[in-house]
């Protein structure tokens, strides 16, 4: 990841809290605590009001919240006090992201797969009400809408407050902003389908370009992205999307040789630093396919054009007796202020690190040749 997001407080975060109260204050406290009624939720006058409009609901979204809500009660009545502490400890660390992406040993992340294992009928109602959450049908209705806001309002939020435009994941792709009409998906970091608690969960809601999400990263695990010697899935760290510690990636580029007409990808060698950040790094190469799609751009009409500029800009400089153009390292200190203020602007991290290692081939001195 080329830089962290900016989050943003919205009323949007009502939903998880209204979720943390039902897990915690509800369901967690379903053994002993009689028949499911409308007192449970005495609590959160907010969320009351929701559940008591959708009782009388008969929308799609009301049956579903508070059917689910209902049946998971029964189902914790029955758990034993040491099941109960699991689940609130899977539970916090799956929406602790922050420690998750540091691989912090106190975030005891889960999966569905091990709920499913130790609570199989229980797994079952989770998994449909937590992956069902994050749906129109439910966030639409007007009796939770009017009290969460809608989603494309956070987005203006979120536009408004990370102004770079860009997708952070993978530096390449506008993302669309304030002044569209449309928005781009929030891809779940941690993947619903993978993981339980956190659907709704904002730090865990990302928006990112479409390539990023669908073309690439997909349903893939950030979180377990490699097999230790015994052949487990293994955690390993991540970038964490709010981090409030800004970190600058290091791109180094170097080319076998020096026909830039026809630069194929295995000829291009990229690395990425600093090393403190080498298992971020890898983890977020290996999510969002990083190498493949900078070399791939590294042979597009765009990096063919970043050499012409250079090349004429030295025709130029050449031709008028050096007052209007601009020689090779001239044009590349230009190149590097221009990414110092700017570097994910057009590209320029990347514009920047090509045209050094065109320079350091002799790509140009061959050209002018």
């Amino acid at each position: 990841m080329l830089f962290a997001y900016t989050y943003v407080q919205h009323k949007m975060e009502k939903m998880q809290q209204f979720i943390d109260f039902l897990f915690f204050e509800v369901w967690c406290k379903a053994p002993g605590a009689g028949p499911f009624g409308m007192h449970l939720f005495n609590g959160n006058p907010e969320l009351k009001a929701v559940v008591t409009a959708f009782h009388y609901s008969d929308a799609k979204g009301a049956d579903f919240f508070n059917g689910h809500v209902q049946h998971i009660y029964t189902l914790f009545a029955n758990l034993q006090p040491a099941q109960i502490a699991q689940l609130q400890n899977w539970y916090r660390g799956n929406n602790d992201l922050e420690k998750v992406c540091a691989n912090n040993p106190a975030a005891q992340l889960v999966r569905y797969a091990e709920l499913q294992a130790q609570h199989p009928t229980l797994h079952d109602e989770l998994a449909h009400f937590f992956k069902g959450l994050y749906d129109h049908s439910l966030l639409g209705l007007k009796a939770l809408r009017e009290v969460i806001g809608e989603i494309d309002d956070h987005y203006t939020s979120f536009a408004q407050a990370n102004r770079l435009g860009k997708c952070p994941f993978c530096g390449l792709n506008d993302l669309l902003g304030a002044y569209h009409s449309k928005r781009e998906a929030y891809d779940h970091y941690l993947p619903k389908a993978l993981y339980p608690f956190n659907t709704i969960n904002f730090r865990n809601l990302v928006p990112t370009c479409h390539h990023c999400n669908s073309s690439y990263k997909g349903s893939k695990n950030p979180a377990r992205t490699f097999k230790d010697p015994c052949g487990v899935q293994a955690r390993r760290k991540l970038f964490y999307p709010f981090a409030t510690q800004a970190w600058r990636i290091e791109l180094r580029v170097k080319l076998s040789h020096t026909d830039h007409k026809n630069l194929k990808p295995n000829d291009i060698d990229l690395s990425f630093g600093p090393p403190a950040l080498a298992e971020e790094i890898c983890t977020w190469n290996d999510v969002y396919g990083i190498e493949e799609r900078y070399r791939a751009k590294l042979c597009d009409s765009d990096a063919k054009a970043w050499i012409v500029e250079v090349l004429d800009e030295w025709r130029w400089h050449t031709e008028s007796g050096g007052t209007d153009g601009k020689t090779p390292e001239k044009y590349l200190r230009g190149i590097q202020r221009h990414t110092k203020q700017a570097p994910y602007a057009n590209s320029n991290f990347l514009k920047h690190g090509f045209l050094q290692a065109c320079d350091a081939a002799g790509m140009f001195a061959d050209q002018h040749a």
